[in-house]
């Protein structure tokens, strides 16, 4: 039985994760954490949820450290915010936790500090801006176009619900790094955010990036290769958020049976790379 912790106790998607979780056979819930001001300290997450006393109470993120050291899960799942999830993985670290992370935001700062923590730490972890299985394919299915499609003009295109916080999305970064990659581009030289007002004439290096936000949209992703007299659009929509609760579950299972001291991704998970 795989023994499991969840952060963002009381959100929707932690709300889902847990929801689900609860149906594995091999699978288990054995802490909840909300967040450092969470009104909902000491609740049992399953009335919060609807689903009826799971006999898990909700634990404030302060207190982090003391509940991954009583109830010992065998990981951590966290889609919360980047700048608390990289002290969620360095406490769970410390206390030997593995860990499945879908929060995206981190800065390339905070990638550096969370690698370095899992290698010193000896933990496994899954980090992915996306854990749906379409998007990885997605990923999969760009890097070899783009190898093909290399002197055609390439525009990225995200679109999300007016709650998201950060810009562009994290599979929208991933995406342009993939581009960027498979094209031997400076990632950073190449990068345009959007254009406004007289940007002169496009040159050919320039890989765009444009974010919309607005509705109910759970994540919508296109890339445009652009060449002479046609056009590719391959495009990936989410229709609810239970596309990235099936990656969260290979996920939790793969990371089991890895080596430590490594970061992997969905590629690893799906067997894609």
């Amino acid at each position: 039985m795989i023994r499991i912790a969840v952060t963002g106790a009381g959100g929707r998607m932690a709300s889902k994760i847990i929801k689900t979780i609860i149906k594995q056979e091999d699978m288990k819930i054995v802490a909840a954490i909300g967040s450092s001001n969470t009104p909902l300290e000491g609740k049992d997450i399953g009335d919060i949820m609807g689903i009826g006393k799971m006999n898990i109470p909700i634990t404030n993120s302060k207190k982090l450290f003391e509940v991954l050291k009583k109830q010992k899960p065998d990981v951590l799942v966290d889609f919360t915010i980047a700048d608390a999830t990289v002290d969620t993985i360095k406490i769970s670290a410390k206390c030997n936790v593995n860990v499945v992370i879908g929060t995206t935001g981190f800065s390339d700062e905070q990638i550096e500090e969370i690698k370095e923590c899992v290698q010193e730490n000896k933990i496994k972890a899954v980090i992915s801006p996306n854990m749906a299985i379409g998007v990885n394919v997605f990923f999969k299915i760009i890097e070899d176009i783009t190898k093909t499609l290399n002197n055609y003009d390439i525009e990225i295109i995200e679109a999300h619900h007016n709650n998201k916080i950060d810009a562009p999305s994290g599979t929208a970064v991933k995406t342009y790094e993939i581009i960027a990659e498979a094209l031997e581009k400076n990632k950073e030289e190449n990068y345009i955010s959007g254009r406004q007002g007289i940007v002169g004439i496009r040159t050919p290096k320039e890989i765009g990036m444009h974010a919309i936000r607005g509705g109910d949209i759970v994540g919508d992703h296109t890339v445009l290769f652009a060449g002479e007299g046609e056009r590719i659009e391959i495009t990936h929509r989410a229709h609810g958020r239970q596309v990235f609760i099936q990656g969260v579950l290979k996920s939790i299972r793969y990371v089991m049976g890895v080596a430590p001291g490594k970061i992997y991704d969905m590629g690893d998970v799906l067997g894609i790379k």
